[in-house]
């Protein structure tokens, strides 16, 4: 029996046999898109997925082995599914909607399409069941906690979601700090000025702000202090109102310094607190206070906890493979 699927009138996809897909697009400008100029999408999609496909009038068709037709199919529905949410494919679309067990870095859910930040330069999706569960938690809550290990956009989604919220004139301010103890130095002794002293420590969140949004936009906000660099130190004593404050690396930060960032918490404002729990650099690890913070204010309703691992990883697959043999080693002396 052939297999029909409807989006609102926007496709069908009928399953002929095991070794044939046909998908009927009703809208041209969805079809268009999906195709891309001179078939490119649809040439992209054959190398990925290492099928056949052909495409005439308003249908595509698919054919291969069932686990080719398959991918196609599935990735040819994440393309339009992804055009209805941002009316925009682009090139990296096509990576993330083919599906790979081998490379979960580079798989996208359908249904992750719900949590999308659009930022000036590109448009971002959660390549995670974790990552839609983050992002909602970072525009629904005001206090967010993420733990996991590097490579799983605790950063990157965070400073994408606080700065489209400053672009869209939601806040005021975006305050990034992070907890300088990574050189063994005090900031006094270091030179510079205090954005110079405190840079290298947030090269990743600058990192983010520039691929998001452009070195001029960014710059620009730093100059008119709607974009603040300060160092965790710096954050006592102070109410932030109309502000979205993020605390990177804060498995560097003690419990009390914790407590003090979480505190400054003031009217329409969003915390949010990241760090790797493996990748203390305290002299004292048991110093560290982003696990026992967690564990704290996890019957808190109002604050939500995100636990990434490994599987959420989406950098180089060899991040996952990286942080799995450490874990093993860790364990085995254990």
């Amino acid at each position: 029996m052939s297999k029909i699927e409807n989006l609102d009138q926007k496709y069908n996809l009928k399953k002929v046999d095991d070794e044939t897909t046909n998908i009927q697009v009703f809208n041209n400008d969805i079809l268009i898109s999906v195709v891309g100029e001179f078939n490119k999408n649809l040439k992209q999609l054959e190398k990925l997925t290492k099928s056949k496909i052909f495409f005439r009038g308003n249908s595509i068709t698919i054919k291969g082995n069932k686990d080719e037709t398959y991918k196609a199919s599935e990735a040819i529905k994440f393309l339009i599914n992804k055009y209805l949410k941002t009316s925009l494919i682009e090139d990296n679309d096509l990576i993330l909607s083919v599906k790979d067990k081998n490379n979960m870095m580079y798989n996208a859910d359908i249904h992750n399409l719900d949590q999308i930040i659009k930022t000036p330069k590109k448009t971002i999706i959660a390549r995670s069941k974790k990552q839609s569960e983050y992002i909602k938690a970072l525009s629904n809550n005001d206090i967010t906690l993420a733990l996991g290990p590097a490579g799983t956009g605790k950063s990157f989604l965070a400073v994408s979601v606080a700065m489209t919220m400053l672009f869209e004139k939601k806040v005021d301010k975006v305050i990034l700090s992070r907890p300088a103890v990574e050189a063994g130095e005090k900031l006094g002794f270091l030179p510079g000025d205090m954005k110079e002293k405190v840079d290298p420590y947030l090269r990743p969140l600058y990192d983010a702000l520039y691929d998001l949004f452009g070195f001029e936009k960014i710059n620009k906000k730093i100059e008119t202090g709607e974009i603040e660099i300060a160092p965790l130190a710096f954050m006592r004593g102070r109410t932030l109102k109309n502000s979205f404050a993020i605390l990177d690396e804060a498995q560097n930060a003690t419990l009390t310094q914790i407590k003090m960032f979480l505190t400054r918490i003031g009217e329409n404002s969003k915390i949010v607190v990241n760090g790797d729990p493996t990748q203390i650099d305290l002299m004292n690890k048991s110093h560290s206070g982003l696990i026992k913070a967690e564990k704290i204010l996890e019957k808190i309703r109002e604050i939500k906890s995100i636990k990434f691992d490994h599987k959420d990883v989406v950098r180089h697959p060899l991040v996952t493979k990286i942080i799995q043999a450490f874990n093993k080693s860790i364990d085995d002396k254990s």
